[in-house]
């Protein structure tokens, strides 16, 4: 151990694959490498596994549903021992155990690492009706995304329960897979060229909340004095945005911990290993949100 120390001796790992049968290698399925919410599920899973002595293989892809079906042959044949999915919807049985990050789908082998999405909107829609906003409007996840629909009837349920009203010329939805901004820009112009009878906006992630908050700019209307907007992740840049940004947070580094931890339990099989760990949110009130403006209360009681 010495001399090997001395030499800074390296050993061979397919050597030691092929003697335990093993090659401490786990699969991370991503849509994006570029945005902020892949990026800090991404750091949790990298601290935890990289201590446990695995080595990952990362892909993203892009929405892609040839590369959703492909990337998980590919590693398998790259012999990985298992696989961790972010925002990745899927129907095949894989061949290996899987977890299963914002995933919502029941299957043998996989544990889903899950938001509460009612308590996500009890905070969001209970912080603006203390506001004062009555008239809120929403911004949709795409349809790709595994969250959008279960957040859109956690919404619904909720504001139901709140008397809040989800106006269907109120409601708009993501379009295009970029993700950067511009796709939030977009769906407040729309809008916007529909309607300017909301005080709020609910946005279904920071990143289109802030293209929301531009398209407003360059409408003229100011944040948060004439629309309140609240996002959602709480990604780096969203303290950092002018006016930082008003979100739920969802504990993204905490789930992808969460979801490397759970992993190896499900490659040794020791254990009882739930199908779904649940994850809560938490409402963080910055410069985006404000009382609804006198204005658009005299407006709406003219």
């Amino acid at each position: 151990m010495e001399a090997a120390r001395e030499l800074n001796y390296r050993p061979n790992i397919i050597a030691r694959s092929l003697r335990q049968q093993r090659t401490y290698s786990v699969g991370v399925l991503v849509p994006e490498l570029s945005d902020g919410y892949s990026s800090l599920v991404l750091s949790g899973i990298e601290d935890c596994l990289f201590q446990n002595g695995y080595a990952l293989l990362t892909a993203s892809h892009r929405h892609k549903s040839e590369l959703i079906a492909e990337y998980p042959k590919l590693f398998f044949d790259r012999a990985v021992e298992g696989l961790i999915t972010i925002d990745t919807p899927y129907e095949d049985n894989l061949p290996f155990p899987v977890v299963s990050v914002s995933g919502h789908q029941r299957k043998d082998g996989v544990t889903n690492i899950e938001l509460n999405h009612d308590t996500a909107a009890e905070l969001a829609l209970g912080h603006l009706l203390e506001l004062g906003h009555k008239r809120i409007a929403f911004i949709k996840g795409q349809s790709f995304s595994s969250d959008t629909e279960i957040r859109w009837e956690s919404i619904r349920r909720v504001a139901k329960r709140l008397g809040v009203t989800t106006r269907a010329e109120l409601v708009e939805q993501l379009q295009g897979d970029s993700p950067s901004p511009e796709v939030g820009y977009s769906a407040m112009a729309a809008l916007l060229a529909r309607t300017r009878d909301f005080s709020a906006l609910f946005s279904f992630n920071d990143v289109s909340a802030i293209g929301a908050i531009r398209a407003l700019h360059d409408a003229g209307l100011r944040v948060p004095e004439d629309i309140s907007i609240v996002g959602f992740d709480d990604i780096w840049g969203a303290a950092f945005h002018n006016p930082a940004l008003t979100t739920i947070r969802q504990p993204l580094v905490k789930m992808g911990l969460l979801a490397a931890q759970t992993l190896p339990h499900r490659i040794a099989r020791t254990g009882e290993t739930a199908a779904a760990l649940q994850v809560e949110p938490e409402l963080v009130v910055r410069e985006s949100s404000g009382p609804v403006s006198r204005e658009f209360l005299h407006t709406t009681n003219a």
